[in-house]
């Protein structure tokens, strides 16, 4: 439900600077704010995330005179702007909850449901859709056509499926992000208030977590297929027809493109970047963002023609380090010879000043 900038500053204590009586209909970080969002910035020094943003208002610590946008200015833009995501898409009960469907939740009639399955409140399930055992759905949570949800899988509130996706025993959708900050010696979690969108024909292995985005969506893109045993954190974007293999962990806020190969193993830090087609072979370690269509190998990662010229030096490393003590020893000899000569040179020139001299 849409509400004006005034109510909103109201609520996290903030001043408005330009017109108080635009409305908002939702709140997403920048780069995904759409013209009904209102998004945030919590480093005056990026304010060009700002310029390039389609939102229609910023929470923001300063007023900002580059960008033309309206602003809520408030003293500490992190809580203001969790205290407005909440108010939009608020925290779900952690109560307990029973083992069924809640009267609030839309099935389809085509759907089937196990009666062990618990569908929360408020979500929506859609046409054929199939929840086997034990599946826990929490509340406001959308279900697209033709899913099929396998045992034992848990989707945090707020998740979205695309139609036809496929999750697999064991799977866990939305959980919080591993996101934390140090206050008076003591690690305090960061807000987790986002939710985790997973497109069409998409098919998730056993046993893999996705988790929640800080504010907005962790997103997996139309196709991708997704093996056992993958960690994807918050705020991750994944592009379409993707494959990540087993194994694979991506740290947060990272972004892939289409048609990205992960295979075995991978690890990706935070903030990396991964264009289209790029291949990252089996327990590659990216460090760095990778180029559109390279091939990365090694740990740190590096392009393939490079790494491959670094595997071969090393394969020899044996037969060089014989070879370089053979080196050494010849280079001893011979210094122990020049020496030598050197000495009965001097001796030579010795005995001949002393005759010279007698």
């Amino acid at each position: 439900m849409a509400i004006q900038l005034q109510q909103l500053a109201e609520l996290v204590g903030g001043r408005i600077v330009g017109d108080a009586s635009v409305s908002c209909a939702g709140a997403n970080p920048p780069d995904v704010a759409t013209p009904d969002d209102i998004t945030m910035l919590d480093d005056p020094s990026r304010v060009d995330v700002i310029a390039t943003s389609q939102a229609v208002a910023v929470v923001t610590s300063e007023p900002i005179d580059q960008v033309d946008i309206v602003q809520l200015v408030v003293e500490d833009p992190h809580a203001a702007f969790s205290a407005i995501v909440a108010h939009f898409r608020p925290p779900m009960s952690v109560n307990i909850p029973g083992v069924g469907v809640d009267s609030s939740a839309q099935i389809a009639a085509s759907a089937s449901i196990h009666p062990t399955a618990t569908i929360g409140a408020g979500t929506i399930v859609g046409e054929r859709a199939v929840v086997m055992p034990g599946v826990v759905i929490k509340p406001q949570c959308r279900i697209g056509d033709d899913c099929v949800i396998h045992p034992g899988v848990m989707l945090y509130e707020y998740t979205e499926l695309g139609d036809r996706v496929v999750l697999h025993c064991g799977t866990i959708i939305g959980a919080h992000g591993f996101g934390y900050r140090q206050q008076e010696g003591r690690h305090v979690p960061t807000a987790q208030l986002g939710y985790v969108c997973i497109e069409s024909d998409v098919e998730v292995g056993a046993n893999v977590t996705i988790d929640r985005g800080t504010y907005g969506a962790t997103r997996i893109g139309e196709g991708t297929k997704i093996d056992n045993q993958v960690q994807i954190a918050h705020n991750c974007r994944i592009g379409k027809h993707n494959l990540l293999c087993s194994q694979v962990g991506i740290a947060g806020s990272c972004t892939t493109g289409d048609y990205v190969i992960m295979a075995g193993k991978v690890g990706v830090a935070d903030h990396i970047r991964i264009g289209d087609k790029a291949i990252l072979c089996a327990q590659a370690g990216i460090m760095h963002d990778c180029e559109a269509g390279g091939v990365y190998i090694g740990s740190p990662a590096m392009k393939q023609r490079e790494q491959m010229q670094i595997f071969a030096v090393q394969r020899r490393l044996p037969e060089m380090r014989k070879e370089l003590k053979s080196v050494r020893r010849d280079v001893d000899a011979l210094t122990q010879s020049v020496e030598t000569a050197n000495d009965d040179q001097r001796d030579e020139q010795d005995r001949n000043e002393q005759n010279r001299a007698a």
